[in-house]
């Protein structure tokens, strides 16, 4: 098996290397105009669109581990430029069902005869996808929908995986030191994602968990499972019909009022987020729908994550800023969040999120809109490199596309103003605003203290400098020889390796062994000094400079 999976990895990054040839030329003369010689050349934003789009047919192509490799991609602005991503972001994971025959083999190998385990089944699937596709049911008297892992998909996951692991390096080339750092942490990532999202178990678990946070809220409705009528390819789930989301008209013919939804959808993402750190990660309208209840229907918890308890606050933190216009706390929340480094220019991030909240919030109306920030940053986060953990890129891809949604619902919405009701219902707006205060007035006493201590101080110093009288000695102390003990360890470590290394080479080069003898000879003594430096005395000890004693006797004096 392992030797069918290595070979197909072969053929595989054969044909990758040969799909992406055309983009690896264009690279390559971005570097190097004349490709040998040259000075590198400036691609503008049209170039980079049509890359792009030549990008994004590749990926399609090439199949369902490279159609989710641009869907993860489209959520990582610090491996891609902006342009790129607006095209990823249309990458739809959606390809024509195997036949039923082979999703049956699966089925059976799941869970015995298909004709046993349900009441009925429908061989027609109502939706397909890369990995896997949808079949309605009857099981036990209930409609269901039931998911079954793509025939085969595991061993040319496998093979993509590792032809992707074999093409890193030539990848590499292209990208500068923190993207290629970025890039290398994306493949072990990606690889992590797509084996949890081939795993309908864990699916399955994140569908409960997340049904069980919102058992009490009659606006959102998760479908339940069926343990048992599921299995590491199969997930068997409550059948719940519904609109999608984005068919505006018709929710309104249906009697349901765009603007509750989208704040019902915002605030559910919100608790999921904030609240209780799991979240269904993959929110566009295929897999959001509104039942006759009005109530959102989430599907697809394959792309579900967690969010870890720091990461939590920090959001809180965000949306607080954001909404209190303060771009230093921005600022200091992305840095904290590790999504922009901390060497950017502050003054020029400033001005870049002050535009940005500007162009959004618009003449007349008092709202701005998070993913106009988001998508300022991202640049930014292009321009400064820096790896985003997985679950923070998700969050942001998330925060975009729900806002995105919520927009088509109404054109008017304020993402910000539900954000900051939501956070002031459960207290963050209040406790942030507290800790915000509280050092505001701990500044403020440390501020008039200085007002009384330092001019005295400072109007003395600017005497003595103005009179040529300031000088500055700075003595240091080594009564126990401390470094010159560690400089002689330094030289003899350095002279020894020197020697070691001399001897090598004549002896596995040169084939000059009696040469080599005689380096290891005259290294010897080295070897000898610096072993007796570290036993001399059991060790270099230096003399306690800041004990009572000493602090006393300096007093004294």
């Amino acid at each position: 098996m392992v030797t069918l999976v290595n070979l197909r990895a072969y053929w595989r990054f054969l044909v990758v290397v040969r799909r992406f040839s055309p983009l690896i030329a264009a690279y390559w003369r971005d570097r190097k105009r004349f490709l040998l010689f040259g000075g590198s050349r400036t691609v503008d934003e049209e170039t980079q669109k049509e890359r792009a789009a030549v990008l994004l047919d590749i990926l399609l192509t090439l199949g369902p581990t490279f159609i989710k490799l641009g869907q993860l991609l489209s959520t990582r602005p610090d491996i891609l430029p902006p342009a790129y991503i607006e095209v990823l972001e249309e990458l739809q994971d959606d390809v024509p069902p195997a036949p039923f025959s082979e999703a049956e083999t699966v089925l059976e190998e799941e869970l015995g005869p298909v004709a046993e385990t349900f009441d009925d089944f429908d061989d027609d699937p109502i939706s397909g996808a890369s990995l896997g596709q949808v079949y309605r049911a009857t099981y036990e008297g209930d409609e269901v929908a039931v998911k079954v892992r793509r025939p085969g998909i595991e061993p040319l996951v496998e093979a993509d995986l590792r032809a992707i692991r074999w093409g890193l390096p030539l990848l590499k080339r292209f990208l500068g030191g923190g993207r290629a750092f970025s890039l290398e942490n994306l493949a072990d990532e990606f690889a992590e994602t797509i084996r949890e999202e081939m795993d309908y178990r864990r699916e399955r678990r994140m569908l409960e968990e997340i049904g069980e946070d919102f058992a009490d809220d009659d606006r959102i409705r998760i479908p339940s499972s069926y343990p048992g009528a599921s299995g590491p390819r199969v997930l068997t789930m409550e059948y719940v019909p519904g609109t999608k989301i984005n068919r505006v008209e018709q929710l309104r013919e249906d009697g349901h009022d765009p603007t509750v939804l989208a704040e019902a959808l915002q605030r559910a993402y919100l608790g999921m987020i904030v609240e209780e750190g799991v979240f269904h990660a993959d929110p566009h309208p295929g897999n959001l729908a509104v039942d006759e209840s009005g109530a959102i229907v989430f599907y697809d918890f394959g792309m579900s994550d967690t969010v870890d308890p720091f990461v939590q606050s920090k959001i809180v933190d965000f949306y607080v800023a954001v909404a209190s216009k303060d771009t230093d706390a921005i600022l200091d929340t992305l840095i904290e969040l590790g999504t922009l480094s901390p060497e950017a220019d502050r003054q020029v991030m400033g001005e870049v999120l002050e535009l940005a909240i500007a162009d959004a919030r618009g003449e007349d109306i008092e709202q701005y809109r998070v993913n106009q920030i988001i998508e300022q940053v991202e640049s930014t986060i292009y321009e400064f490199p820096l790896r985003l953990p997985r679950n923070l890129a998700l969050v942001l891809r998330v925060a975009t596309v729900v806002e995105g949604v919520c927009v088509t619902l109404d054109p008017d919405f304020d993402f910000i103003e539900t954000a900051t009701d939501y956070l002031r219902e459960q207290g963050y707006y209040e406790e942030t605003a507290r800790e915000l205060a509280e050092d505001a007035g701990d500044q403020i006493q440390e501020t008039t203290r200085a007002l009384f201590t330092v001019p005295p101080k400072l109007d003395d110093t600017l005497d003595t400098v103005n009179r040529g009288d300031l000088s500055v000695n700075v003595t240091l102390e080594d009564e126990t020889k401390v470094l010159d003990k560690l400089a002689m360890r330094i030289a003899y470590s350095v002279l020894l390796a020197v020697g070691v290394l001399s001897a090598t080479i004549l002896y596995s080069f040169a084939e000059a062994w009696r040469l080599a003898l005689v380096v290891l000879a005259l290294s010897a003594p080295l070897a000898v000094a610096l072993y007796r430096s570290f036993r001399k005395r059991r060790g270099i000890r230096a003399k306690p400079q800041f004990t009572r004693q000493s602090m006393r006797q300096r007093r004294d004096d």
